[in-house]
């Protein structure tokens, strides 16, 4: 396949970041997101990603090796970007790069196809896996000797970064490449569990395993339970290997980690919302605005039918750990590489804003739970359909019986609890791929 037309790679790059900090400067009410990035730039390390230990190491476990590396604007290391740091060593050779839904670049819109093109300061074929394939095909993988997976991600199920590294898992399975993990912190820690697992009927793209919705596995982890459990087939000889994190346990923040934060996505421009996503990208099934098309995607949440007050009153009654909900009003509006065309764009909405109060005692998932037993209630009220993508529903939380148990008048702690069972025999089946404790 041959490369399409020159991609600008690192000024993309430079420009998703500079857009990342010009929105935690800019949003009112992100004190949390600034004040964790600010932390993790004077903290001392902590923690050594598996990429940082590769580049320390000069790269010598990839001495004379033809490297594929799957990234986004997420691989970097103190000296820099990676592609660009293996590019410029003598000791490997860095023949193609691959980039997951958002692009090497970071700002492609959720859902967004990205096209195949080369970088311009390395000159290498950049081959996208969120267009018109979604795993490394042969003629991509030929003249490579190993590929690397190297990208942030959130700890969320639907969060698609895991499901391309599957994929591309069962891609160098086919050609008998070896397939590394470069390891990096799960944002949501490593005890916090939650969440249905997905049934058979229910498996895609934005849930690819029989996995909770908050799994507490950094991706090195996962990678090596998806192997390990045959999530996907092919991968019986799969030679896997996890390059583990340095100083990384299982209760760890992102501030204590001493590691910057850079925007997963366009949406996910803080830790904060990192946090508060898997709970509220459950309204992305809904008639609700999940405040896509503001300054604080998924933490505004609203619809034009809604009075916040009496929501955020609601919800604040119910006393959920680490979390409150404020009345807020917004306007959804084009915004270039956040939000191309966001629901209700140019209406006045009327809903909540959610704020962390206590991450390390927020639950997400369950607040998710609540958000939409909330909202479903005041638009039953008003005659008005709040889940009207059940479908997609099913598919983001892995089972129809999440809204079934919604749809028949079941409250959030029935939903809660339905999936204790799953969690509890997740728990002890991903025991044995597990890296990192708990404590020291």
């Amino acid at each position: 396949m041959r490369p399409g037309p020159p991609l600008p790679f690192m000024r993309a790059a430079i420009w998703a970041a500079l857009i990342g900090l010009c929105l935690s400067g800019t949003l009112a009410g992100s004190g949390r997101g600034r004040s964790e990035e600010g932390r993790s730039r004077v903290n001392a390390e902590r923690v050594v990603t598996g990429a940082q230990r590769l580049v320390r190491e000069d790269f010598e476990r990839l001495a004379g090796k033809r490297v594929g590396l799957i990234a986004n604007h997420t691989t970097r290391v103190k000296e820099g970007h990676l592609a660009d740091l293996l590019h410029a060593s003598r000791r490997v050779a860095l023949v193609a790069l691959f980039g997951p839904e958002h692009g090497l670049r970071g700002t492609g819109d959720a859902s967004e196809e990205i096209a195949h093109g080369r970088d311009e300061k390395t000159g290498v074929p950049v081959y996208s896996l969120y267009g018109d394939t979604r795993q490394p095909t042969a003629g991509m993988l030929r003249g490579i000797d190993v590929l690397i997976f190297d990208i942030q991600d959130v700890g969320a199920r639907f969060y698609t970064y895991i499901s391309t590294m599957g994929l591309a898992m069962q891609a160098a399975a086919r050609a008998g490449i070896p397939f590394m993990v470069l390891d990096r912190p799960n944002p949501l820690g490593g005890v916090y569990m939650s969440g249905h697992l997905v049934t058979p009927e229910n498996i895609s793209f934005v849930s690819q395993y029989p996995i909770p919705l908050a799994h507490g596995m950094t991706a090195g982890e996962l990678a090596r339970m998806i192997r390990g459990e045959g999530f996907l087939p092919g991968l019986e000889k799969l030679r896997l290997e996890v390059l583990a994190m340095a100083g990384w346990r299982r209760d760890m923040q992102w501030s204590d980690t001493g590691l910057a934060w850079r925007p997963t996505s366009p949406n996910i421009p803080d830790v904060e919302t990192a946090l508060i996503y898997p709970g509220a990208g459950f309204f992305e099934a809904t008639a609700a605005s999940e405040g896509r098309g503001t300054g604080k995607p998924f933490r505004l949440i609203g619809t034009p039918w809604s009075d916040g007050g009496p929501l955020a009153e609601t919800l604040n009654a119910r006393d959920l750990p680490g979390v409150t909900f404020a009345p807020a009003r917004f306007t959804p509006k084009r915004l270039p590489g956040m939000a191309a065309d966001p629901k209700h764009r140019g209406k006045a909405l009327d809903g909540v804003e959610i704020t962390l109060t206590d991450p390390r005692l927020f639950q997400p998932v369950e607040t998710g739970v609540h958000l939409l037993h909330a909202f479903r209630e005041e638009a039953k009220a008003q005659g008005k359909r709040l889940i009207d993508r059940p479908d997609w529903l099913a598919k983001l939380a892995g089972t129809r019986r999440f809204h079934d148990l919604l749809r028949k008048g079941g409250e959030p702690q029935a939903v809660i609890a339905d999936w204790q069972k799953d969690i509890a025999a997740f728990a002890k089946r991903r025991a044995p791929y597990l890296l990192y404790d708990a404590q020291r």
